[in-house]
């Protein structure tokens, strides 16, 4: 069935915006230190689930088949898995010494000015390594988080550290989802697309580093000389799987039961039943991300069936046919991807809803295609990374326990990589000169 483009599917995420950072404004307003957990996001998502029923059964689709077949979605499964896997792995590690001891090897020997870009880049290689932020948040954020409570450093802007070189990798390593839809979609060499895009991240991770040593000045890290070095092992080797290319979920069920072991043989009096039970305190510690996981899944799928995403499309498309040149072209690709992302909370799936019209909008604008194939996957990534029911930050706020309409503020790299991303597009740019003529071959 051809979906009818239509304004008015994108309104249930509008309400369901409205109603979460509403409630967060005026609990804080109000002088509530937490008020952003007052209106949980999966309540605040319901009265919008609501209304993308609704809206879906009026155009005589089917609401709720539409609804689960969205929650159901493989790459929401996955999430959820690396949800529950990623909260017990970590809550394990804490619980048997391992962040302590990996605190005490090595991290407390670096000055505290190269903490935080030490992080970023260790998130960064791993990202382009793996090319999932997701798994890279994972595997580097309990480690983080023991830093930043040994070293005294804000915990917010310590996942900022991490979340930012996560979303580097994601955005350039050549196996990552997003890379891969966004060449495929424009036509482009992966290689051609690499050094398009390595020219934007590359000065935006600079300054970043730069800005995150500046911020890093706190007190040395003091580590917990007791812990014994063998429990870090289990990190080291999740660390290692996943540069060399294992999956995910593989990595974390390694590291889970490596923890496991190795707390059970140096454990202090840690047993099988204290194990079973801590496994289960780190999958409570993810019900509220993995509920909206779900639930912003078939959100998507309600608004998208409706023609909400379709619509979004035309009128990007509409407004650059209607302007000429490379700048516009490239804004309108950047705006077309950034909101379809803001939309479906996934930048792979916004690279494939938009990935046909800005082919259009390259071919029309003179944009070559690893220029569009680079704009296209940079301006999906920026706004994953920031928003606050995005997955990437979902997960690292429900690791560490702090909000993710705060840590969304503290992504730098991302704030930055738009910036530099935009000068890039404005800056002009000299056609190129054409060949001189032979001489005798005038006329």
């Amino acid at each position: 069935m051809e979906v009818r483009p239509s304004a008015l599917a994108l309104t249930p995420l509008l309400l369901f915006l409205a109603l979460f950072f509403g409630a967060g404004l005026y609990f804080t307003a109000q002088g509530e230190a937490m008020g952003f957990y007052q209106l949980r996001a999966p309540v605040a998502i319901l009265p919008a689930l609501g209304l993308g029923a609704w809206l879906a059964h009026r155009r005589g689709l089917p609401a709720g088949e539409i609804l689960l077949r969205g929650m159901g979605d493989p790459n929401i499964m996955m999430m959820c898995l690396i949800f529950l896997l990623a909260g017990a792995f970590a809550y394990v590690s804490k619980a048997i010494g391992a962040v302590d001891a990996v605190v005490a090897l090595g991290i407390g020997a670096l000055p505290p000015g190269l903490i935080l870009p030490g992080l970023f880049v260790l998130a960064a290689l791993i990202s382009l390594a793996i090319g999932t932020s997701m798994g890279t948040i994972a595997a580097v954020v309990p480690i983080a988080l023991g830093v930043a409570d040994a070293s005294g450093l804000d915990r917010v802007v310590v996942l900022g550290a991490v979340l930012g070189g996560a979303m580097f990798g994601d955005n350039l390593s050549i196996i990552s989802d997003t890379t891969i839809a966004a060449t495929r979609s424009q036509g482009a060499e992966m290689r051609d697309k690499f050094r398009e895009n390595f020219r934007i991240a590359l000065p935006a991770a600079l300054a970043t580093m730069v800005l995150l040593a500046f911020l890093g000045d706190s007190a040395p890290v003091t580590a917990d000389v007791s812990a014994s070095p063998w429990l870090a092992l289990p990190y080291a080797l999740v660390l290692v799987l996943a540069l060399l290319g294992l999956d995910v979920l593989v990595v974390l069920a390694i590291g889970l039961a490596l923890s496991a072991g190795f707390g059970l043989a140096l454990g202090n009096d840690y047993d099988v039943v204290q194990f079973a039970g801590d496994v289960w305190i780190g999958f409570e510690g993810m019900v509220e991300i993995l509920l909206l996981s779900l639930l912003i899944g078939g959100l998507g799928a309600l608004m998208k069936a409706s023609g909400g995403l379709e619509w979004l499309a035309q009128v990007i498309a509409r407004f650059a046919r209607g302007h000429r040149g490379r700048r516009t072209g490239e804004f309108s690709i950047a705006a077309l991807s950034a909101t379809a992302d803001v939309f479906t909370a996934n930048n792979t799936v916004a690279i494939l809803v938009s990935g046909g019209v800005a082919k259009d909008i390259a071919s029309r604008h003179g944009i070559s295609p690893p220029r569009a194939a680079s704009v296209l996957d940079i301006f999906a990534c920026v706004p994953q990374g920031l928003l606050p029911y995005g997955a990437q930050i979902l997960l690292a706020a429900s690791l560490a326990s702090v909000s993710p309409v705060a840590l969304s503020g503290a992504v730098y790299y991302c704030w930055i990589l738009a910036v530099v991303a935009i000068g890039f597009m404005a800056w002009p740019r000299r056609a190129p000169t054409p060949p001189r003529a032979a001489p005798g071959d005038g006329t």
